[in-house]
């Protein structure tokens, strides 16, 4: 069972929300942003199966794949955190 949500429980959770938060935000940015700044260096490197640049694919595909597989990930997440602090929603 789940603590009675409390001004302390509650802060808590919020701390560990904002948290969870702007590290996926973080990750969200690099492979954004960061990863796209250096497509032209990345593309040096070929993926050997595929024969594709990796900056090409990075940019093309591989950020679209992190992002699905974070969006995932921050939900199981944060429904982990609403639990442990009493906050989750009903099934």
């Amino acid at each position: 069972m789940a603590p009675a949500p409390s001004q302390a429980n509650t802060d808590e959770h919020w701390n560990r929300t904002s948290r969870l938060m702007f590290t996926h935000l973080g990750v969200w940015f690099f492979f954004g942003y960061v990863v796209h700044m250096f497509v032209v260096p990345l593309n040096k490197i070929i993926i050997p199966v595929l024969g594709f640049p990796l900056g090409f694919y990075m940019a093309a595909q591989g950020s679209l794949i992190v992002f699905v597989v974070m969006l995932f990930m921050f939900a199981k997440q944060q429904d982990r955190i609403d639990r442990e602090f009493g906050m989750a929603e009903d099934d």
